[in-house]
């Protein structure tokens, strides 16, 4: 029996502790690790939230800025039991509740500063509580994306932590565009600031591009003991270089990842989803869902855009319960440019969408939120078209409902590290128009399961972007034939964690 510890910034098996796919990931493998007799301990940040309804299980004590500080280990009741598997949170007045998901912070002046804050804290308070023996002796400690590197940077140079060099550390990517840079020097929120006694070498921690700042992403690259993509394709595109906008792979990271490839330590596996155990959705429940949470909503006094939410989207949904719309097409997203740049690169594309969906008396409907320029053009176009539905929220009942009841699921990506909603959404057996990019590539065959876009140039990709929405309304109005036998296959395709978690073991947790 393997003992492991997921150490993460987000998990879905909490409630309130979801930013992305991210998310899931960390909420499923280790059910499945549990269900092959191993022990899972799982970790996020508290964010001054998570911690309240936990049970206090130990302080921790440790050293940053030259001085100790001390957080809080809280054991917490997830969604749902599992046996083998126990939650943690960390709690520190420093570890504070971000305005994206609750989560992460946007800071646009200075990039990354209050989310390494908190990650510095988080990561050596997970350090300290390894050193303090709380999970017993780990086998594997799995790290995910940037927010977890820092343990990896302690396990080789710091010197109060050199138990952690007693257990195998494997390091997932789920973003690689978000990766965590700082200063060095002179800036609170620097490497040398927060651990000014921690001796290192240069060329492990540096970023290419900006020579005075460490690179958290790169130190987990370099210093894993194995490096884990979330799709195949994802890791192919990642080992070359990016040329924007049309392409975008290593974003100077490349090398490092070349270099992970040749000595054996990089590996591209597809993420899964759950076909046993899953929310399940009533069918017809969706814009009553949606209005039960708009209602929610305005009750909030941080919610932003009452007046909007109740006078636009509740009106628009009202109607919609009256007069049923002929075709659904969804998506559900962080509103960031990895997800919607062609619509913010030419917003005309996308009111040329909605102009054809009107014709055919059809209704787009997109949920997220996230960066606030996409927040406000995406807004800006619901005035103008009653037949967009943006609500600028997250609600998993909505979610569910929106994934159940669409005819057309759209996920025009820029890039994809793997995509789950994808994966979701053909679960149910709706069809999904995707860019050819990624773990879409790996996921949705074009004609067969699904509907995809690509081009050489970023005005022809957002041409052909619009064409193949054309070609999936003529399929969907003109060949239902062919559209029930492409949801058939849709829904037959099994993306299994049991068969992704077989890959874990012989790939990744194999020592």
């Amino acid at each position: 029996m393997k003992n492991f510890l997921f150490v993460s910034a987000e998990n879905d098996a909490l409630a309130d502790c979801k930013a992305g796919g991210m998310a899931d990931v960390v909420r499923d493998v280790p059910r499945q690790l549990a269900a092959t007799g191993d022990q899972v301990h799982v970790i996020v940040p508290a964010y001054n939230r998570l911690h309240k309804k936990g049970r206090l299980i130990t302080e921790l004590k440790f050293n940053i800025r030259g001085e100790e500080t001390v957080a809080e280990l809280y054991e917490v009741n997830p969604k749902k039991e599992y046996s083998g598997i126990t939650h943690y949170v960390i709690h520190h007045p420093e570890i504070v509740e971000g305005n994206i998901a609750h989560i992460y912070n946007d800071d646009p002046e200075e990039p990354f500063f209050t989310d390494t804050v908190k990650y510095f804290i988080f990561n050596t308070a997970v350090a300290q509580a390894i050193k303090q023996n709380i999970f017993d002796h780990i086998d594997v400690v799995h790290l995910h994306d940037w927010h977890t590197a820092l343990l990896l940077f302690h396990k080789r140079f710091h010197q109060d932590f050199t138990v952690l060099k007693q257990s195998w550390f494997v390091y997932s990517i789920h973003n690689l565009s978000l990766q965590g840079i700082r200063p060095l020097n002179n800036n609170f929120a620097s490497l040398n600031n927060f651990f000014p006694e921690v001796g290192y070498e240069y060329d492990i921690v540096k970023d290419d591009r900006y020579y005075d700042c460490i690179n958290l992403m790169a130190v987990g690259i370099r210093l894993a003991d194995e490096v884990h993509t979330v799709s195949p394709s994802y890791m192919q595109d990642i080992m070359k270089p990016s040329h924007k906008p049309e392409f975008i792979g290593g974003e100077s990271l490349e090398e490092d990842l070349k270099r992970a490839f040749a000595e054996g330590r990089l590996h591209g596996i597809l993420n899964g989803v759950n076909y046993q155990n899953m929310r399940v959705a009533q069918k017809g429940k969706l814009y009553p869902n949606v209005l039960r949470q708009l209602f929610k909503w305005i009750q909030e006094e941080s919610k932003k855009y009452k007046a909007d939410i109740l006078a636009n989207t509740g009106e628009k949904v009202v109607d919609l319960i009256e007069n049923p719309p002929s075709f659904v097409v969804s998506s559900v997203a962080r509103m960031t440019e990895q997800k919607f740049y062609f619509f913010k690169q030419k917003p005309e594309a996308l009111k040329e969408i909605l102009r054809k969906l009107e014709a055919r008396n059809g209704i787009f409907i997109l949920l997220g939120t996230g960066e606030p320029e996409y927040e406000t053009l995406m807004r800006e176009i619901s005035y103008e078209h009653p037949n967009f539905i943006f609500i600028n929220g997250q609600s998993e009942d909505i979610i569910d409902s929106i994934y159940l009841e669409s005819d057309l699921y759209f996920m025009p990506s820029l890039f994809e590290p793997c995509g789950i909603s994808q994966m979701l959404a053909m679960r149910n057996g709706v069809l999904c128009l995707v860019h050819h990019t990624g773990g879409l590539i790996d996921t949705v065959n074009s004609g067969v399961n699904g509907f995809s876009f690509k081009g050489e140039y970023i005005d022809e990709t957002i041409s052909n972007m619009v064409a193949s929405f054309d070609t999936c309304m003529s399929v969907y109005f003109e060949d239902r034939p062919k559209w029930n036998k492409m949801r058939r296959k849709a829904k037959a395709v099994r993306f299994s964690w049991e068969n992704s978690v077989k890959e874990y073991y012989s790939k990744l947790y194999s020592y």
